[in-house]
Protein backbone atom coordinates (compact mmCIF):
# COMPACT_ATOMS: atom_id res chain seq x y z
CA UNK A 1 0.00 0.00 0.00
CA UNK A 2 1.11 3.32 -0.44
CA UNK A 3 1.85 6.02 2.18
CA UNK A 4 -0.56 8.55 2.96
CA UNK A 5 2.25 10.69 3.15
CA UNK A 6 4.70 12.39 0.25
CA UNK A 7 8.46 11.79 2.03
CA UNK A 8 12.02 12.09 0.74
CA UNK A 9 13.85 9.16 1.56
CA UNK A 10 17.77 9.11 1.34
CA UNK A 11 21.07 7.40 2.72
CA UNK A 12 22.15 4.15 2.91
CA UNK A 13 19.06 1.51 4.20
CA UNK A 14 21.59 -0.88 5.54
CA UNK A 15 23.32 1.95 7.07
CA UNK A 16 24.43 0.97 11.16
CA UNK A 17 23.10 4.01 12.28
CA UNK A 18 20.22 4.82 13.37
CA UNK A 19 17.77 6.65 10.68
CA UNK A 20 17.48 10.12 11.33
CA UNK A 21 13.23 11.35 10.62
CA UNK A 22 12.74 15.00 11.21
CA UNK A 23 9.55 16.85 11.20
CA UNK A 24 8.85 20.38 9.32
CA UNK A 25 6.98 23.25 10.53
CA UNK A 26 4.41 25.33 9.75
CA UNK A 27 3.50 26.65 7.43
CA UNK A 28 6.40 24.49 5.51
CA UNK A 29 7.11 21.71 4.33
CA UNK A 30 9.92 18.81 4.21
CA UNK A 31 12.53 21.31 1.84
CA UNK A 32 13.12 22.88 4.42
CA UNK A 33 15.36 20.00 5.98
CA UNK A 34 16.86 20.49 2.81
CA UNK A 35 20.76 21.57 4.67
CA UNK A 36 20.43 18.44 7.04
CA UNK A 37 19.32 15.90 4.56
CA UNK A 38 22.84 16.81 2.72
CA UNK A 39 24.92 16.41 5.51
CA UNK A 40 23.48 13.41 7.31
CA UNK A 41 22.36 10.81 4.47
CA UNK A 42 25.78 10.42 3.60
CA UNK A 43 25.79 7.69 6.69
CA UNK A 44 22.69 7.19 7.67
CA UNK A 45 18.87 7.39 6.47
CA UNK A 46 17.26 10.48 6.61
CA UNK A 47 13.82 10.64 6.01
CA UNK A 48 11.85 13.72 5.69
CA UNK A 49 7.92 13.94 5.04
CA UNK A 50 5.28 16.37 4.01
CA UNK A 51 2.63 16.43 6.95
CA UNK A 52 -0.90 16.15 5.87
CA UNK A 53 -1.90 19.17 4.40
CA UNK A 54 1.55 20.43 3.63
CA UNK A 55 3.73 20.50 0.53
CA UNK A 56 3.02 17.29 -1.81
CA UNK A 57 0.58 15.23 0.81
CA UNK A 58 -2.84 15.15 0.93
CA UNK A 59 -5.19 18.33 2.01
CA UNK A 60 -7.75 17.30 4.68
CA UNK A 61 -9.34 20.22 5.81
CA UNK A 62 -11.40 20.78 8.87
CA UNK A 63 -9.15 20.05 12.15
CA UNK A 64 -6.08 18.37 11.95
CA UNK A 65 -5.26 17.55 15.73
CA UNK A 66 -1.29 16.60 16.65
CA UNK A 67 -2.58 13.15 17.85
CA UNK A 68 -3.26 12.52 14.29
CA UNK A 69 0.14 14.29 12.44
CA UNK A 70 2.16 11.91 15.09
CA UNK A 71 -0.43 8.83 14.02
CA UNK A 72 0.16 9.73 10.13
CA UNK A 73 4.42 9.20 10.94
CA UNK A 74 3.90 6.32 12.93
CA UNK A 75 2.17 5.02 9.87
CA UNK A 76 4.86 5.94 7.59
CA UNK A 77 7.64 4.45 9.13
CA UNK A 78 5.62 1.30 9.56
CA UNK A 79 4.88 1.70 5.33
CA UNK A 80 8.93 1.94 5.41
CA UNK A 81 9.64 -0.23 7.97
CA UNK A 82 11.91 1.92 10.48
CA UNK A 83 10.96 0.03 13.57
CA UNK A 84 13.16 2.39 15.46
CA UNK A 85 14.93 6.26 14.80
CA UNK A 86 15.97 9.64 16.19
CA UNK A 87 13.34 12.14 15.83
CA UNK A 88 13.41 15.63 15.46
CA UNK A 89 11.14 18.28 14.63
CA UNK A 90 10.56 22.20 14.64
CA UNK A 91 8.42 24.62 15.83
CA UNK A 92 4.88 22.82 15.32
CA UNK A 93 6.84 19.71 13.80
CA UNK A 94 8.84 19.65 17.80
CA UNK A 95 5.33 19.78 19.34
CA UNK A 96 4.54 16.71 17.05
CA UNK A 97 7.39 14.98 18.41
CA UNK A 98 6.72 15.51 21.48
CA UNK A 99 2.83 13.58 20.78
CA UNK A 100 5.29 10.73 18.72
CA UNK A 101 6.75 10.25 22.39
CA UNK A 102 3.70 10.12 23.96
CA UNK A 103 2.24 7.46 21.97
CA UNK A 104 5.56 5.37 20.86
CA UNK A 105 8.06 5.81 23.25
CA UNK A 106 10.33 2.41 22.99
CA UNK A 107 10.53 3.82 18.76
CA UNK A 108 12.67 6.40 19.78
CA UNK A 109 15.97 6.04 20.25
CA UNK A 110 17.03 10.41 20.31
CA UNK A 111 15.13 13.47 20.00
CA UNK A 112 15.63 16.88 18.76
CA UNK A 113 13.15 19.85 19.72
CA UNK A 114 14.02 22.74 17.76
CA UNK A 115 12.39 26.25 18.67
CA UNK A 116 9.19 24.64 19.61
CA UNK A 117 7.49 24.73 23.40
CA UNK A 118 5.55 22.24 25.25
CA UNK A 119 2.25 24.03 27.28
CA UNK A 120 -0.87 24.11 25.93
CA UNK A 121 -2.34 27.14 24.49
CA UNK A 122 -3.89 29.86 26.23
CA UNK A 123 -7.69 30.87 25.84
CA UNK A 124 -6.25 34.17 24.15
CA UNK A 125 -4.00 31.58 22.23
CA UNK A 126 -6.44 29.31 21.00
CA UNK A 127 -8.77 32.60 19.70
CA UNK A 128 -6.06 33.71 17.65
CA UNK A 129 -5.30 30.42 16.31
CA UNK A 130 -8.57 30.08 15.08
CA UNK A 131 -9.29 33.57 13.97
CA UNK A 132 -5.80 33.02 11.78
CA UNK A 133 -6.89 29.73 10.63
CA UNK A 134 -10.55 31.91 9.03
CA UNK A 135 -8.35 34.68 7.94
CA UNK A 136 -6.09 32.29 5.89
CA UNK A 137 -9.36 30.64 4.51
CA UNK A 138 -10.53 33.69 3.08
CA UNK A 139 -7.28 35.10 1.98
CA UNK A 140 -4.93 32.64 1.09
CA UNK A 141 -1.33 32.41 2.53
CA UNK A 142 0.20 35.55 0.38
CA UNK A 143 -0.44 38.15 3.39
CA UNK A 144 0.45 36.35 6.07
CA UNK A 145 3.84 35.33 4.80
CA UNK A 146 5.30 38.62 3.70
CA UNK A 147 4.09 39.79 7.25
CA UNK A 148 5.99 37.12 9.49
CA UNK A 149 9.13 36.03 6.81
CA UNK A 150 11.45 38.01 8.62
CA UNK A 151 10.12 36.83 12.29
CA UNK A 152 11.41 33.91 10.51
CA UNK A 153 14.41 33.91 9.34
CA UNK A 154 16.76 37.09 11.17
CA UNK A 155 16.59 40.25 9.10
CA UNK A 156 19.76 40.22 7.56
CA UNK A 157 19.21 36.30 6.62
CA UNK A 158 20.55 34.98 2.86
CA UNK A 159 18.63 35.76 0.22
CA UNK A 160 18.52 32.47 -0.82
CA UNK A 161 17.29 31.31 2.82
CA UNK A 162 14.70 34.01 2.44
CA UNK A 163 13.14 32.91 -0.78
CA UNK A 164 13.33 29.22 0.24
CA UNK A 165 11.06 30.46 3.11
CA UNK A 166 8.72 32.56 1.50
CA UNK A 167 8.56 29.66 -1.59
CA UNK A 168 7.49 27.14 1.07
CA UNK A 169 4.56 29.63 2.97
CA UNK A 170 3.09 30.70 -0.01
CA UNK A 171 2.73 27.16 -1.33
CA UNK A 172 1.47 25.94 1.81
CA UNK A 173 -2.20 25.36 1.20
CA UNK A 174 -4.48 27.68 3.17
CA UNK A 175 -7.20 24.76 3.88
CA UNK A 176 -4.20 22.60 5.26
CA UNK A 177 -2.82 25.06 7.64
CA UNK A 178 -5.80 26.08 8.68
CA UNK A 179 -6.83 22.57 9.71
CA UNK A 180 -3.48 22.57 11.46
CA UNK A 181 -3.69 26.05 13.20
CA UNK A 182 -7.31 24.26 14.57
CA UNK A 183 -5.87 21.49 15.81
CA UNK A 184 -2.68 23.02 17.44
CA UNK A 185 -5.09 25.44 19.28
CA UNK A 186 -6.48 21.97 21.51
CA UNK A 187 -3.20 20.61 21.75
CA UNK A 188 -1.92 18.61 25.42
CA UNK A 189 0.27 20.21 27.78
CA UNK A 190 3.51 18.19 27.04
CA UNK A 191 5.41 19.56 30.23
CA UNK A 192 5.57 16.76 32.41
CA UNK A 193 5.95 14.30 29.84
CA UNK A 194 9.17 15.90 28.75
CA UNK A 195 10.16 15.22 32.50
CA UNK A 196 9.73 11.40 31.48
CA UNK A 197 12.06 11.63 28.79
CA UNK A 198 14.73 8.66 29.12
CA UNK A 199 16.76 9.48 25.20
CA UNK A 200 19.37 11.92 24.40
CA UNK A 201 17.96 15.16 23.70
CA UNK A 202 18.90 18.26 22.19
CA UNK A 203 17.23 21.49 22.33
CA UNK A 204 17.95 24.40 19.82
CA UNK A 205 16.82 27.59 19.49
CA UNK A 206 17.63 30.75 17.30
CA UNK A 207 19.30 33.29 19.65
CA UNK A 208 16.76 36.06 17.86
CA UNK A 209 13.62 33.49 17.85
CA UNK A 210 10.29 35.61 18.86
CA UNK A 211 8.02 33.21 18.02
CA UNK A 212 9.66 30.49 20.49
CA UNK A 213 12.32 32.73 23.04
CA UNK A 214 14.98 31.01 24.23
CA UNK A 215 13.16 30.91 27.47
CA UNK A 216 11.33 28.46 26.33
CA UNK A 217 14.23 26.14 25.45
CA UNK A 218 15.70 26.99 28.68
CA UNK A 219 12.77 25.69 29.73
CA UNK A 220 12.67 22.15 28.09
CA UNK A 221 16.35 22.36 28.66
CA UNK A 222 15.60 22.04 32.57
CA UNK A 223 12.62 19.55 31.67
CA UNK A 224 14.38 16.74 30.07
CA UNK A 225 17.00 15.12 32.27
CA UNK A 226 20.48 15.14 30.44
CA UNK A 227 19.74 17.08 27.90
CA UNK A 228 21.72 19.69 25.94
CA UNK A 229 20.70 22.84 24.82
CA UNK A 230 22.04 24.64 22.09
CA UNK A 231 21.47 28.38 21.71
CA UNK A 232 21.86 29.24 18.19
CA UNK A 233 23.58 32.95 16.89
CA UNK A 234 22.29 34.57 14.22
CA UNK A 235 19.38 33.21 13.65
CA UNK A 236 15.38 33.14 14.63
CA UNK A 237 13.00 30.79 14.10
CA UNK A 238 14.78 28.82 11.22
CA UNK A 239 18.36 27.98 12.68
CA UNK A 240 18.47 24.88 10.48
CA UNK A 241 18.02 26.79 7.45
CA UNK A 242 20.12 30.08 8.19
CA UNK A 243 22.73 28.74 10.30
CA UNK A 244 23.22 25.32 9.28
CA UNK A 245 27.19 24.46 10.48
CA UNK A 246 26.36 24.95 13.90
CA UNK A 247 22.97 23.33 13.76
CA UNK A 248 24.40 20.30 12.25
CA UNK A 249 27.43 20.63 14.90
CA UNK A 250 24.74 19.94 17.64
CA UNK A 251 22.96 17.27 15.92
CA UNK A 252 25.99 15.05 15.18
CA UNK A 253 26.97 15.55 18.58
CA UNK A 254 23.30 13.97 19.55
CA UNK A 255 23.51 11.13 17.03
CA UNK A 256 26.99 10.24 18.56
CA UNK A 257 25.07 9.53 21.74
CA UNK A 258 21.93 7.63 20.00
CA UNK A 259 21.97 4.13 20.14
CA UNK A 260 19.50 1.26 19.01
CA UNK A 261 17.81 -1.08 21.61
CA UNK A 262 20.36 -3.82 22.63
Amino acid sequence: MAPFLAYEDKGPHAATALPLVLIHGHPFDHTMWAPQVAAFARERRVIVPDLRGYGASPVVPGITPLSVFAEDVAALLDELRVPEFVLGGLSMGGQIVMECYRQFPERIRGLLLADTFPAAETPEGRKARGAMAERLLREGMGGYAEEVLYRMVAPYARPDVVAQVRRMMTGTSAEGAAAALRGRAERPDYRELLTRVGVPTLVVVGEEDTFTPVADAEAMHAAVRGSVLCVVRGAAHLPNLERPTPFNKALTDLLTHCTPHP
